[in-house]
């Protein structure tokens, strides 16, 4: 069993962590007994090949998905003994996400899409998202509608709305995979300096050895364990 504790109060503990899925007459076991912990304020890139559970770690995390065996605990709370609707609750409140295909709701206008979490929060202030739109170099677009803008405008929205509510943690999966290598390193360079500005820890997903090179830590999902560095995994 391998053990990646790093610190007595981490933000992020995971305790002999399994996920199994059922397929017709099979289980597929795609964690096998992780131990992590996590510190606040870090930047940690999560690698390994397709297929090998990254996304489903992040589920777990995040509350989307629940453990066949193991604990999650985010800020000393057990994901696992909450109610759906305290996992949803918990998560609008602590966590940020970003994702490959941005996830905007296209009927919403750009300040409509970051403003969302706040509102959902149950907060109609819209100052903080103004500021963060004219923090990512959109404060021109507020009123535009998603399919207006381009990939890379797009995840700089993204990225404004999973910092919107001042969450404890930041999700992303594959956050420039739908981007060209130039938009990619732009949208890295500012969710870094965003994220370290603010002492944001970040748990981020990626292929990209370039990506990876951005985090104070690499961790690679192999054989269903997490092992500290390791080589990528499929670079």
């Amino acid at each position: 069993m391998t053990d990646l504790s790093l610190t007595a109060t981490p933000l992020i503990s995971l305790r002999d962590l399994y996920k199994s899925f059922r397929e017709g007459e099979y289980v597929r076991e795609v964690l096998r007994g992780v131990n992590a912990e996590f510190a606040r304020g870090q930047w940690v890139a999560l690698a390994g090949r397709s297929g090998s559970g990254k996304s489903t770690l992040l589920n777990l995390i995040s509350g989307i998905d629940l453990p066949t065996a193991g604990q999650v605990l985010v800020d000393g709370v057990d994901i696992g003994g909450l109610s759906e609707r305290e996992r949803t609750l918990f998560r609008r409140k602590n966590i940020g996400f970003i994702y490959q295909f941005f996830n905007l709701i296209p009927t919403l206008t750009v300040l409509e899409n970051v403003l969302l979490p706040l509102q959902l929060n149950g907060h109609r202030e819209s100052t903080r998202a103004l500021a963060l739109l004219d923090e990512v170099g959109l404060a021109d677009r507020a009123k535009a509608y998603p399919d207006r803008l381009s990939g890379g405008e797009q995840q700089r929205v993204a990225i404004a709305r999973a910092l919107v509510h001042d969450p404890l943690l930041i999700l992303a999966d594959e956050p420039t995979g739908n981007l060209d290598a130039q938009t990619g390193r732009q949208i890295m360079q500012l969710l870094d300096r965003l994220v370290r500005r603010a002492r944001k820890t970040l748990i981020l997903v990626t292929h990209s050895r370039e990506v990876a090179g951005f985090a104070d830590r690499l961790l690679t999902l192999e054989g269903g364990r997490l092992v500290e560095g390791g080589d990528g995994a499929g670079w």
